[in-house]
């Protein structure tokens, strides 16, 4: 599983301060194949950028992370590789924080997320960034042609020789009526 990076309450100060680390791809990898999005794989451990203070029991973090990503194009089905970026800012504050007058915050109350304990793990929100910064469609480029829809030969390599039926075969009957103009 690789080694999670954690940070002690206690040690994070209302002093701005920044940590570099390398985030092992193994989990992120596990996530993506169970996860509906199957068509990304973190080659090698993504490396993230990171500035911390707090502000009372509120932590703030922002930072970017950068990534080598393998994807397969939703067009052509083939394999390209990308360098996924991420710029990310988020505040955490304490679990006892989420509840207000005896009832839970809702989404629209809670604009950050809650941790619990004498320590915040980074891992799975660096895990949580970069799945944010992989499209929800990869495209090896945007001109990409896909694949032929009858022959299924790819389309960016070679033109294929099916022939192209534009016409729906169950509209076929309409073709031989004529229309009068008055």
């Amino acid at each position: 599983m690789g080694i999670a990076v954690k940070l002690r309450i206690e040690d994070i100060s209302a002093r701005v301060r920044t940590i570099d680390f390398v985030e092992p791809e193994t989990e992120v990898n596990r996530l993506l194949a169970q996860g509906p999005i199957r068509e990304y794989r973190v080659e090698r451990p993504f490396a993230v950028h990171l500035s911390h203070y707090r502000s009372g029991m509120e932590l703030f973090f922002s930072g970017s992370l950068t990534a080598d990503v393998t994807a397969t194009c939703a067009r052509c089905a083939e394999d390209f590789n990308v360098a996924s970026y991420r710029d990310f800012r988020f505040v955490i504050a304490p679990k006892s924080m989420g509840e207000v007058n005896g009832r839970d915050l809702t989404a629209e109350d809670l604009e950050f997320s809650v941790y619990e304990g004498e320590e915040v793990d980074l891992s799975p929100l660096m895990r949580e960034q970069l799945l944010l910064a992989l499209p929800t469609r990869p495209l090896c480029r945007e001109s990409c042609r896909g694949l032929c829809s009858q022959c299924g030969a790819n389309l960016n390599l070679n033109p294929c020789s099916c022939s192209i039926q534009t016409l729906d075969p169950r509209l076929e009957a309409l073709r031989s009526l004529k229309v009068s103009r008055r």
